[in-house]
């Protein structure tokens, strides 16, 4: 497969015009920013707590306190930040804070988990973070929960959160699907960049991202998702692993971790370490995991192991004024695809996939009355996935080179709005099949937006809009007997978004949420020509393919108490030209094995409610329940109608997850904690072409966790089971559910200490 070698330049010019325009930014002595000092202590006990993970919000700044609870965050211009502190075993702490010239000392007393208290809370709404975080963040996964419910893949640790699914192809090669969206439409972000592998294009693509070393895990909706992608309608999800550095922590902090798996006979491990080289910082992270073909209460999934390792180190110099870093990273997984069920490879295929990816990130911090800070990044990705047949020979093999630079202003308060961020992106994409008659493709890509924010009252409100464009050019104009003339595209398009939530008595808000998305079609969805046997299935693009464009709609209620916490929110999702890969039901003529999918564009409809409450009924003990319902369909045209007999104005779509739910229990007391979840689902009967019903099931799962300190370093030990009645079922989003169940009863043993 042809390679390109990306020259050093482009990124150079990026850092050296960034910190050229602004000469003082060359981090010379200036007396303006100030220093934020502290010690994180037990409200209880008076005893200072180690390890809290502490975000200075609104800038780059985030950090671990040292085993003796002490912290500090370097040059600090002057202004209003949230200080955002999280502790497993201790409830989370938020204060809005001022900082002037001086350097300033705080000391923070955390309340342990177990005992009720008035919550701390934070003055306005939002939740913004920058650097390696999202602003704006709907959700966060982090601490014992995270340890809780980490799983092999991102999208199994996130599937327990209300509209979270699965789409798989077995257990390694899994992606999220947030109500009932999914591929192109909810983004995956590592550190604030997109990752550069194609997981969005085919269910037996695994993500690049291994939950193992993540430290938190961000979920956001509405404007904030308009900084990453037009197209994200369904959400943006941002796994946090602080690659590069950007502060100098006081001493060396880190975690090693150790888990093990009896539904694979999996094992893994991860060492992260944050080491202070004098006013340089440095961050690294390795982990690996390695298991056998998983088993179900009907046998094992044949062909479905797993290795992958994924390593890391960057580092920063951090100045007075901001900081420059650079990060470089190695991903590589080998898994299984289970035997196709159509006798494409009764073997199986195994993917071997390699990804290669080199960061580089700058911020400068102003004295400005208009702006706080400005960042550049710049990031190149190579990645290679390689499908082999059973024979050891080469099925197909995808390469793609990708690079993204960006610059981003983050402004203060004009107007109606408090602050918020400008920015400018842009991507070149180079993709290379190898065993299909798919031609060589370019895609360049650039955008401009701004996103606001601003408080009124009771009143909190957000707005954001991008403007994109994207060019798909094919190396090779030719016409194609089977889908018509490859020839390049241009799409472009406005996305907008807005959000707005009020406040009633400081406990009960209302909301809502307002999207326009824009997706450009893909590569894939214009020129595939070939087979994909991994998938099960011949594609076949359409060039002819306008972009894809949404409207999004959210309402929620939301009530916030010491003791109880619930949300209800309905939503509603109009697409004009919904792209797809549907099944035609044909077998194709060159490989009668596999069914035609071709590429089309329809209206659909996607809508449905999501209800979770919390309620604390003693100091101890928690109780909790979740419900999430998606409905999708498509119109069916006359001609449709006409061909196939299909009697019906809409038809369902294919892979939505039916109605499901959840009721937890939760008891906690010092340095105990006990989950136990029941998890229900009910059956899929509602559709898409050549689809089959699932029928409903239950699961019952619980987690031990326990926690201990031996001189200066942090225990933590969870016990973790999962499909504890060994219970057999089929998840619809799996595309091998027709052959092979979910797994089955899995008892997991996490072991982590921080030092």
């Amino acid at each position: 497969m042809k390679k390109i070698i990306l020259t050093p330049h482009l990124f150079i010019i990026i850092l050296v015009t960034f910190f050229n325009f602004f000469p003082d930014a060359a981090f010379a002595q200036n007396t303006s920013s100030a220093s934020i000092s502290g010690t994180v202590k037990d409200a209880s006990s008076g005893e200072s707590v180690p390890f809290a993970y502490i975000h200075l919000e609104e800038i780059n700044r985030a950090i671990t306190a040292d085993r003796n609870g002490e912290f500090q965050f370097q040059n600090v211009p002057p202004g209003t930040y949230t200080l955002a502190v999280h502790r497993l075993g201790f409830r989370d702490w938020h204060r809005e804070i001022e900082v002037g010239s001086e350097t300033q000392s705080i000391s923070i007393s955390l309340q342990p988990a177990s005992v009720m208290g008035e919550e701390i809370t934070v003055t306005g709404d939002s939740e913004s973070t920058a650097g390696s975080r999202l602003e704006h963040v709907s959700t966060k996964i982090l601490g014992e929960e995270l340890r809780r419910n980490l799983g092999t893949t991102l999208s199994e640790t996130l599937q327990n959160k209300p509209g979270f699914s699965e789409r798989s192809s077995g257990p390694a090669p899994g992606r999220p699907v947030i109500r009932g969206l999914g591929d192109e439409r909810v983004l995956i972000l590592q550190d604030g960049e997109r990752t550069g592998d194609v997981s969005a294009q085919s269910a037996d693509h695994a993500v690049t991202i291994d939950p193992m070393g993540a430290e938190e895990i961000e979920i956001a909706r509405g404007p904030a998702a308009l900084a990453y992608g037009a197209n994200a309608i369904g959400g943006v999800i941002n796994v946090v692993r602080n690659q590069i550095p950007t502060s100098v922590p006081n001493s060396i902090t880190g975690s090693a971790s150790l888990q093990g798996k009896t539904v694979n006979n999996e094992a893994s491990g991860a060492f992260d370490a944050s080491l202070p080289l004098g006013k340089f910082a440095m961050n690294l992270d390795v982990n690996a995991r390695t298991g056998s073909d998983f088993s179900t209460p009907e046998g094992n999934v044949e062909n479905s192991a797993i290795l992958n390792t994924h390593n890391t180190a960057g580092v920063s110099y951090i100045g007075n004024r901001g900081y420059i870093g650079v990060s470089g990273s190695y991903f590589y997984s080998e898994y299984g695809i289970p035997p196709d069920p159509l006798g494409g490879h009764p073997s199986g295929v195994d993917i071997e996939m390699t990804k290669y990816q080199f960061d580089v990130r700058g911020e400068r911090i102003f004295d400005h009355p208009f702006f706080r800070l400005a960042e550049a990044r710049y990031s190149f990705v190579n990645y290679n996935h390689i499908e082999l047949e059973s024979n050891g020979s080469v099925g197909t093999e995808f390469g793609n080179l990708t690079a993204h630079a960006s610059t981003k202003v983050h402004n203060k308060k004009w107007g109606i709005f408090s602050g918020g961020s400008i920015g400018l992106w842009g991507e070149w994409q180079d993709y290379a099949i190898f065993g299909a008659r798919t031609p060589d493709s370019n895609q360049y890509s650039g955008a401009a937006y701004i996103i606001q924010q601003g408080d009124a009252g009771n009143l909190h409100y957000e707005l954001g809009s991008r403007f994109e464009y994207v060019q798909a050019k094919p190396k090779e104009e030719r016409v194609s007997s089977r889908i018509g003339e490859i020839r390049q595209r241009d799409f472009s398009a406005l996305s907008t978004s807005a959000s707005a939530i009020y406040g009633i008595r400081n406990r009960f808000f209302i909301g809502s949420t307002y999207i326009y998305s824009f997706r450009a079609p893909t590569l894939e969805e214009l020129f595939s020509e070939g087979p994909h046997l991994a998938a099960y299935s011949f594609e076949i693009g359409n060039p002819d393919l306008d972009a894809e464009r949404g409207i999004g709609l959210e309402l929620f209620l939301r009530y916030r108490s010491n003791r109880f916490n619930a949300e209800l929110a309905g939503y509603r999702n109009d697409f004009q030209n919904y792209l797809y890969a549907r099944d035609t039901g044909d077998q194709s003529v060159s490989d009668p094995s596999l069914n035609n999918y071709q590429f089309v564009g329809e209206e659909a409809m996607f809508y449905g409610v999501e209800f979770s409450g919390d309620v604390q009924i003693t100091n101890e003990v928690s109780v909790g329940v979740s419900l999430s319902y998606t409905v999708a369909e498509r119109d069916v045209s006359e001609e449709e109608q006409a061909i196939t007999g299909y009697n019906g104005d809409t038809r369902p779509l294919p892979m939505i997850p039916p109605l499901q739910g959840s009721i937890y229990m939760q008891y906690s007391k010092k340095n105990f904690t006990a989950t136990t979840r029941y998890k229900l689902s009910d059956k899929q009967t509602r559709l898409g072409e050549f689809e089959t019903e699932t029928k409903g099931y239950n699961l019952l799962s619980a987690t031990l966790q326990y926690r201990f300190s031996t001189g200066e370093i942090l225990h933590t030990i969870s016990l973790s089971g999962s499909n504890l009645l060994d219970t057999t079922y089929r998840d619809h989003l799996s595309r091998i559910k027709d052959v092979f169940p979910a797994p089955g009863r899995n008892i997991s043993m996490l072991y982590r200490i921080y030092f």
